[in-house]
Order: C-alpha cells, then sequence, then structure tokens
C-alpha cells in the first residue's frame, strides 16, 4: 500500500540522513520511478524533505527534523517501551518497535532502547505452574480476528463442563486484572471468551458484523455486571475471629464484608459467592477461627465436611502398623487446630490423647487462606 511504502520512506530517511532515489528503490524494493514520485508525495503533504542535485546530492530531511515528527517527549516513549518490551514476542510487535526507534529523535534512542529491556515478565508461579493470567495458546489467533474483523469459530471449555463450539463476530479486547478476553456478537446477543479456556480458532472466511452503534466499553460493563451479579449469588454470615480476617479479605477481596464485634470478642462477617459449596470450601480452610451462622445448609455442609476429614485424617493412614484401617479414631482436637507434635503420633484415640510439650510454640498444618481451585475468579 501506498501508505506503508511513505512511512516506511520517511524512516528510512530518518535513519539514512541522505539517500538517493535509488538507494530509496533498492531498500522498499520498488522501481526508481515510484520512489521519486513516493519522495515529491511527501514533500507534498508538508513534510520537510528536500532534494539537492548534482555530486553528492540526494534527498534529506530539513534540519533533521526528528522531534517534529515525531512529538514524543522522553518520558513518554520511556513508557512505551517499557509497556511493549515484555509482550515483544510477536514478530509484528518486534518490527514495530524497530520502526519506531528510527522515529523517535537520536538523542532518545538509547533511552528507548534501555526502557525496552527494563522489564522481564516471568510466566510462571512459585509452584512453577503456568499462571492463569495468561493470554494462552490462541490469544494471537483472537487477537488478529479482532484486528482483520473476520468471523471465526471458537471452541470453548467451561470449567466443569464440556467443550463447545461457537460462531461469532469478535469485535474487541479486554484486559481485566492481567486475564485476557474476546468480546464477541452472536445472534443471542454479546458474550465474552476468557482466553486461558479457549481450545481452538478457525476462521470462516466471512467478515465479521459489527452492530450499528457497537461500544466496546458499554458491552463490557454489561457482560461484567452479569459476572458480578453470579459471583455474588449466595451470602454466608458468620462470625469469625479478628485474626482470620485480613487473610479472609485476600481471600475474598469485596466480596467480604465486617460487622461490628460480639460480646464473644469475633467479628461478624457477610461473604458473598456464587454458590454454597464454594463459599464453604472458602471458610474452611480458617478452621474454628471461622463459625458460619446461616443459611442452615452452609452448616450443614460445613460439617459434613468436617466428619469427613475427621474421618480420612483422624486416624493413621491405611497400611500403617499404627492402624489397621478398618475403624475410625476419635479426636479432641477441633477441624483445623491439629499440631506438628500431634501428626506424629499414630493411632491416638480419645481416651488417650497426647498433648504436645508447652515448651515450644505449637505449629498449625493449616493454611489459615487456603484457596478453593473450583471458585470462580
Amino acid at each position: 500500500m501506498k501508505a506503508d511504502r511513505l512511512v516506511a520512506t520517511l524512516l528510512f530517511l530518518q535513519a539514512r540522513g541522505r539517500v538517493t532515489v535509488r538507494q530509496v528503490a533498492q531498500e522498499l524494493e520498488i522501481s526508481e520511478r515510484t520512489a521519486r514520485r513516493d519522495l515529491e508525495a511527501l514533500s507534498a503533504a508538508g513534510v520537510p524533505v528536500y532534494s539537492q542535485r548534482g555530486r553528492g546530492g540526494g534527498w534529506s530531511l530539513v534540519g533533521g527534523a526528528r522531534t517534529d515528527l515525531t512529538g514524543f517527549t522522553q518520558r513518554e516513549i520511556g513508557a512505551l517501551f517499557l509497556a511493549a518490551g515484555p509482550l515483544s514476542a510477536s514478530p509484528e510487535l518486534r518490527a514495530a518497535l524497530r520502526k519506531l526507534v528510527q522515529a523517535v529523535p537520536a538523542p532518545m534512542r538509547t533511552h528507548a532502547e534501555a526502557a525496552s529491556k527494563a522489564l522481564v515478565v516471568d510466566g510462571l508461579d512459585w509452584s512453577r505452574a503456568a499462571v492463569r493470567a495468561a493470554g494462552g495458546p490462541h490469544h494471537h489467533a483472537l487477537e488478529q480476528a479482532v484486528l482483520d474483523r473476520v468471523r471465526i469459530r471458537v471452541g470453548y471449555a467451561e470449567e466443569g463442563a464440556p467443550c463447545q463450539e461457537w460462531t461469532v463476530d469478535p469485535l474487541g479486547l479486554v484486559c481485566k486484572a492481567g486475564r485476557w478476553y474476546t468480546v464477541a456478537v452472536d445472534d443471542r446477543g454479546p458474550r465474552s471468551f476468557l482466553h486461558t479456556r479457549v481450545t481452538s480458532v478457525a476462521l470462516t472466511g466471512e467478515p465479521a458484523r459489527r452492530p450499528e452503534g457497537f461500544d466496546l466499553a458499554a458491552a463490557w460493563q454489561g457482560l461484567a455486571a452479569d459476572a458480578e451479579r453470579r459471583l455474588t449469588a449466595v451470602t454466608v454470615r458468620a462470625a469469625a475471629d479478628p485474626a482470620a480476617v485480613p487473610g479472609l479479605r485476600e481471600l475474598l477481596g469485596d466480596r467480604l464484608r465486617t460487622g461490628e464485634s460480639r460480646p464473644d470478642g469475633r467479628c461478624a462477617i457477610e461473604a458473598d459467592g456464587p454458590s454454597v459449596d464454594v463459599l464453604v470450601a472458602q471458610l474452611a480452610g480458617s478452621g474454628a477461627q471461622v463459625e458460619v451462622l446461616e443459611p442452615p445448609e452452609a452448616r450443614a455442609r460445613l460439617a459434613r465436611l468436617g466428619q469427613e476429614l475427621a474421618a480420612a485424617h483422624g486416624r493413621a493412614p491405611r497400611g500403617d502398623s499404627g492402624d489397621s484401617g478398618t475403624g475410625r479414631s476419635e479426636s479432641r482436637f477441633p477441624l483445623g487446630t491439629y499440631y506438628v507434635q500431634d501428626a506424629n503420633v499414630g493411632g491416638v484415640g480419645a481416651k488417650s490423647t497426647v498433648r504436645p510439650s508447652r515448651r515450644r510454640p505449637r505449629q498449625r498444618l493449616f493454611s489459615h487462606h487456603v484457596p478453593y481451585r473450583g471458585a470462580v475468579s
């Protein structure tokens, strides 16, 4: 395209300072006649380029004209390259950065190149598992489909559900807290696809249809509001030890609300979640520090969970000499208050409980806030 050639010609002028028509033609692999027309078109468009005839002549920019061509400040260039640096794995972005380096004023190039190398993004968490916030293997294909405005068939696997295929018109990309979504529309209206759950992307060859008056920000607000309503469909009321509240706040965020202190010193709390089972699993990690008061089904589910845990862990592992594995040992320790010393005692029953020495501080085996892997986030 002519516009691409003109930009490439301008960048070539900035890089070389003075060029001949033949050099431009060789660099861009075009005819000398086309190269001359492009240089004249730049001049007619107001770009300060001029030609000088004779030996040693050629085309150049008036006074370098580098600062006026971009308008970037050094801080703006640094911020741009700092943001683009960790994302420059794609060939297109690497090429764009190379062109941009040539487009900025010469005194700022060193600063720009340093900024592009000043940030590293590590895609593994401390358990060496891939971070869920990554774009996923089909991120680039979804990105290109949005830019090319082409209809696609998307394979998508909801959590706990079989994979389904959707034919949609991709209209935009959203990054929410580091997680990428494609916003698309089909016959039923707008919907979003979390990139890490996309299993396949296939181009249909048909142009994507964009609804008249479509606004990406407004569409995302509607989709996000629906998701937030699903995430807060159930409310659990409980009494919590004040020491447990910071951990619960980190786990639940704004879905946790605290109330006044109770006469027993505990704090009244309310927690929202997508279901009773999800909330129970999230609150169970706090053990006896949190007592669920209502709804009754949440209390009943926690009681069953406690019984299951006591049955599985209140005796020695199956096959150990300390326990035949045929019976269930009773324990006086409440759920979530087992200690390191106690864990080393096999087959301890209710009538022969061995208490650990008080000369050493007790170390709890459980974490105050164990995240539930099935939770919607």
